[in-house]
């Protein structure tokens, strides 16, 4: 199980969560991607990209890119 701690007030209502980071990063991953797949040419462009087996690597990237 994870360590999620729940939040009440006085009378012992939930009125929060405390999850840990990695939990919630995968939840705003999951809400980003749902934002995204929305627009249908946004959904075809990412389902292209997640299917691309050619590229280049991130060190080529930032030198191309001068950073």
């Amino acid at each position: 199980m994870t360590d999620i701690q729940y939040i009440s007030d006085a009378k012992g209502n939930p009125v929060g969560v405390i999850v840990p980071i990695e939990i919630w990063q995968e939840i705003e991953s999951e809400k980003e991607t749902a934002y995204l797949t929305k627009s249908e040419p946004m959904k075809k462009r990412l389902l292209e990209a997640k299917q691309r087996t050619e590229g280049i690597g991130f060190e080529e990237a930032l030198e191309k890119l001068g950073i």
